[in-house]
């Protein structure tokens, strides 16, 4: 694999080429009723949410570098309708809620589609559902299993054995799949998140990039947040910072890990290179491995090749020195070439990398602090995309309607079981990713230390 001729600010993200947003520097002394840290899917939906219902509010979102910089314009541009990382994980975790959480799940997916036609990037997307394949036997009877959940809860399921799956997409791994035609859709995410940030604009908001926050500083009833050269003095603080969230607020350490997850990207594939795999129908695809791959087309037909290998850095170091691994990325290329040996010729010509935040139980979580002046949303493991407008609705109730029924729910009202402090974090981390890459050697099976974080309902994920 040869470096692309490409500036190096271009090997940020592929969706991050093109127009960016005109947001100035935070600078001098400034007011708001709301501030928001963040101008990734979080902050800006959040600003949305907060304007929608309050076209007065005076919001700024103040982001340490440009629009969607973080993992809303790195990730692999697949969004689902859950809100639950999956039907078995928000089975597992809100046993209770579960059919209130896939309709809720439901009504967020078909809002973003609909706001997505109001913001005029409706052909950012493609509705071409989802296929979840195997490539070892127990990874088929775990197909097997997730279509009677999916029967049970009345959604649209398709179980394929070796040749139906290969007839979608042609791989000789594959020995199983299951097709989930409503399971989400594909994404240009750099062309949403500026079309967020365009309405938030248009509607009033202010956004400041290049703007790393420093610090949150009670000042009486308001907040003051802190930059290099200027402050913003608001009544309420939202943040939206995601994989960074303990930079700003030191608390939030304890509910997520930051894990970095990496992409490769192919050149554009002929027609002919195509019809070497079919895929025909361009789903959105992933394995089912404990460590898994994800892979899609974009719409100029390059393949997006990712997962896999996460990896956490001591002390939950973030930060643009992690933003490549050579070893990750020939790891990824080696795993591309067995899963398509048909397309031994097909270069790849971008690779990225970027930090997503992880809980215990692989769901986002929410909380507050300085006495409920600050709110935040964080712990997306991956499944952001969608859940963010939801988790948006959710800040804006905890600041604007605080008896609103969705904050009733143990899914936004309950925390995860918290990683450890270092060096015990580390430790446990990496004992669950060998434990792990065991369990998918050894056909499943996951052994006494994933057995125990089981019974306690927590996990390491990406």
């Amino acid at each position: 694999m040869t470096r692309p001729a490409a500036p190096p600010d271009r090997q940020v993200s592929y969706w991050l080429d093109g127009a960016r947003v005109a947001g100035t520097p935070l600078s001098g002394h400034q007011t708001a009723d709301v501030a928001i840290v963040g101008a990734g899917f979080t902050g800006l939906w959040t600003a949305l949410a907060l304007t929608e219902r309050d076209p007065s509010l005076r919001v700024r979102v103040v982001e340490a570098d440009i629009v969607g910089y973080g993992a809303s314009g790195r990730n692999g541009g697949f969004v689902e309708p859950s809100l639950t990382h999956g039907l078995a994980n928000g089975r597992l975790h809100f046993p209770d809620e579960i059919e209130e959480l896939v309709r809720l799940g439901n009504q967020n997916f078909a809002g973003l589609l609909a706001d997505a036609d109001t913001f005029g990037v409706a052909d950012a997307f493609e509705r071409t559902g989802v296929i979840e394949v195997a490539t070892a036997p127990w990874q088929a009877e775990g197909l097997a299993e997730d279509a009677e959940l999916y029967a049970q809860l009345g959604e649209r399921h398709e179980l394929l054995d070796a040749e139906g799956v290969r007839a979608e997409v042609d791989s000789p791994t594959y020995l199983a799949g299951l097709h989930l035609p409503d399971a989400g859709a594909l994404v240009h995410p750099g062309r949403l998140v500026r079309a967020l940030a365009a309405e938030a604009i248009r509607r009033g908001v202010v956004i400041h990039e290049h703007s790393p926050v420093t610090d949150l500083e009670p000042a009486g009833p308001q907040v003051i947040v802190r930059t290099a050269i200027g402050r913003v003095v608001a009544d309420r603080v939202v943040l939206a910072t995601n994989a960074y969230s303990h930079r700003v607020l030191r608390r939030t350490a304890r509910h997520f890990v930051p894990v970095y997850d990496y992409v490769l990207l192919t050149e554009p594939l002929s027609t002919e290179q195509l019809a070497r795999i079919g895929w025909k129908r361009r789903q959105g695809l992933a394995d089912t491995g404990n460590q898994f791959h994800y892979y899609r087309l974009t719409a100029d037909d390059r393949i997006l090749w990712g997962g896999y290998d996460a990896i956490y850095r001591f002390g939950s170091k973030v930060g643009p020195r992690y933003d490549h691994r050579r070893a990750t990325y020939d790891l990824l290329a080696r795993h591309f070439r067995q899963t398509f040996p048909q397309l031994g010729d097909v270069r790849f010509e971008r690779w990225w990398g970027g930090a997503i935040a992880t809980t215990t139980r692989f769901t986002v979580t929410f909380g507050d602090a300085l006495d409920g002046r600050v709110v935040y949303a964080l712990g997306y493991t991956g499944l952001g995309v969608a859940t963010t407008r939801f988790a948006a609705q959710v800040l804006a109730d905890k600041l604007l309607a605080p008896d609103s029924p969705l904050l009733e729910l143990q899914f936004t009202s309950t925390q995860p079981f918290p990683f450890p402090p270092e060096p015990l974090r580390w430790a446990s981390v990496q004992l669950t990713r060998r434990a792990i890459a065991r369990a998918d050697a050894r056909q499943g099976r996951r052994g006494p230390w994933l057995g125990l974080l089981d019974r306690f309902g927590i996990g390491f994920d990406s």
